[in-house]
């Protein structure tokens, strides 16, 4: 038994049947990734209703009832801000640049925001107040505190998160950013003229199209595959090596070069050579930049570029493996894929990306100072620092003192925060203090990583307490699963007050299991 439904029907069909709003967006998506066959051709796309009503019946559970099943009822759905959409989670400066690790917006806002709700039971900064994040990061708590009218202090070991979070929070020239990415890009295109990888790269586009087109049809190949009627990695091999025949010619007539003649360095290695000459032309041309702001942001911007042209495979953006020097079958988009020729076309992209995303926070943001500072929070002289590079802050700061703290700190052996950045580092020679981070990856989580890790965090809250008013109200973000809050929050002279359990939905790596993290509210003991 059949009964067809365009994908308009089965929108209201579904939000009739599951008592909540399902877009015709929602229907495309399950179509696409293969999770309901598509029925139909020349323009005419259906859906069986039994067979979106089946997928429905099988996911029935709601995604909070599935998480609390996993990790308990006290798990606080109020903080998963599921209800917003990633625009909005990733919204202004906040997607300058990638950064792993960080949180999202929202959960800065709840806890410094006017408002009370039944979890959090009163206010704790006010309009005026400063803020300290002594694990800077991508500089978000600086972001959301300039909108919310509040002073806030950020500290980093990390040389290059102290400039996106700077930049995310600097004041600009708008016409002079424009007009100068513009003139960059003019000098790109003649520089590309002497050079035959944007010719190849498009004739090597057009035989893709073909190919995929022929053995890669969509969706009805996600659809084989979801469904199992075909074995995805034999056929994607087979196919990935029938197409290598068409890409070595191309090699051949265009004289493209592949490798570097180096590989010491993480630019050396991660970048196809004609790739690598347009980074370097691109970067000359940013050292002759006389107004600063502007060089920073558009260093920022080569950066963001440059790291989404590393030669890799799409499905490996996050953990590096290999250099992909070679077309091969991706499974994230379930066809034959290519390395990248050129950055043109992402530096465009994120120039006008970036200068729209600045625009939009000028609108929202208040007559507030915020700074990250870079140095080590377990020992740096706030007041000093902050002297040499924001006076009036450092005014504020001396005579009303800091208010508390909102920050997340590293996990204990999770995440290399210089390594993730390893291109800008090589290509901007910013010095590096992987040695100082506090429970890098390198050091691992066992024992004697772990007693580092506390004794590291409470000798920063020590440290901040200097700095803080009495009656201050720490808020720390962490995946406690070692227990060691409890001792840190005692060596540092304060007692956990509070906690709130969230579920962390807004994950980037490719590990999408059910995730909890607990914000611990200190005090002073």
């Amino acid at each position: 038994m059949t009964e067809l439904l365009s994908i308009k029907e089965a929108s209201s069909w579904a939000s009739k049947y599951l008592s909540k709003d399902v877009t015709t967006s929602n229907i495309s998506y399950l179509i696409q990734y293969g999770r309901v066959p598509k029925i139909g051709d020349n323009g005419n796309t259906y859906v069986n209703r039994y067979d979106l009503e089946n997928y429905y019946n099988q996911n029935s559970l709601t995604k909070e009832e599935i998480w609390k099943e996993k990790l308990g009822n006290d798990l606080n759905w109020t903080l998963s801000f599921s209800n917003f959409k990633e625009s909005e989670t990733t919204k202004h400066v906040h997607r300058l640049h990638p950064y792993k690790g960080k949180f999202i917006p929202q959960l800065v806002e709840y806890f410094l925001d006017n408002h009370t709700d039944k979890f959090k039971k009163e206010v704790f900064f006010a309009r005026g107040d400063v803020v300290l994040d002594p694990f800077c990061g991508s500089g978000t708590t600086l972001v959301q505190a300039s909108e919310l009218g509040i002073n806030a202090i950020g500290i980093d070991i990390s040389a290059f998160n102290t400039l996106i979070s700077n930049v995310k929070v600097g004041k600009y020239d708008f016409s002079d950013i424009e007009s100068t990415y513009h003139e960059i890009t003019k000098r790109l295109k003649e520089f590309q003229k002497g050079k035959n990888n944007l010719t190849f790269e498009s004739e090597l586009l057009e035989e893709l199209k073909i190919f995929n087109l022929k053995n890669f049809p969509s969706p009805e190949f996600k659809y084989k595959v979801s469904q199992k009627t075909i074995d995805e990695k034999k056929y994607g091999k087979e196919k990935e090596n029938e197409f290598l025949n068409t890409y070595e010619r191309l090699i051949r007539k265009y004289k493209i070069e592949l490798k570097q003649k180096e590989d010491t360095t993480f630019v050396d290695k991660w970048f196809l050579q004609v790739v690598r000459d347009e980074i370097d032309f691109v970067f000359e041309q940013i050292k002759k930049i006389k107004n600063k702001q502007t060089k920073k942001v558009l260093s920022v911007v080569l950066s963001r570029t440059i790291r989404s042209c590393r030669a890799t495979t799409h499905s490996d953006l996050a953990t590096l493996f290999e250099p992909q020097i070679t077309t091969y079958y991706c499974k994230k988009h379930g066809k034959i894929c290519k390395p990248l020729f050129s950055i043109l076309s992402w530096w465009e992209r994120y120039s006008k990306d970036t200068l729209k995303r600045l625009k939009e926070f000028n609108h929202l943001r208040t007559e507030t100072h915020q700074r990250c500072l870079r140095g080590d929070s377990r020992s740096i002289n706030i007041f000093s620092e902050l002297e040499k590079q924001n006076s009036d802050l450092a005014k504020i700061t001396r005579e009303e003192k800091i208010d508390g703290i909102f920050s997340s700190p590293p996990y204990v052996g999770l995440i290399d925060y210089h390594e993730q950045h390893a291109y800008a580092y090589d290509l901007y020679g910013f010095e590096r203090n992987d040695n100082s981070e506090i429970g890098p990856l390198f050091k691992g989580q066992g024992k004697q990583a772990r007693e580092s890790y506390l004794n590291g965090i409470a000798e920063v809250l020590l440290n901040s307490k200097k700095y803080m008013k009495k009656n201050y109200d720490v808020f720390l973000v962490a995946n406690d699963k070692h227990g060691l809050y409890p001792k840190i929050a005692e060596l540092a002279g304060m007692k956990i007050v509070n906690q709130y359990k969230r579920p962390v939905l807004n994950r980037v790596e490719k590990d999408r299991t059910a995730y909890a993290e607990i914000i611990f509210h200190l005090r002073e003991k």
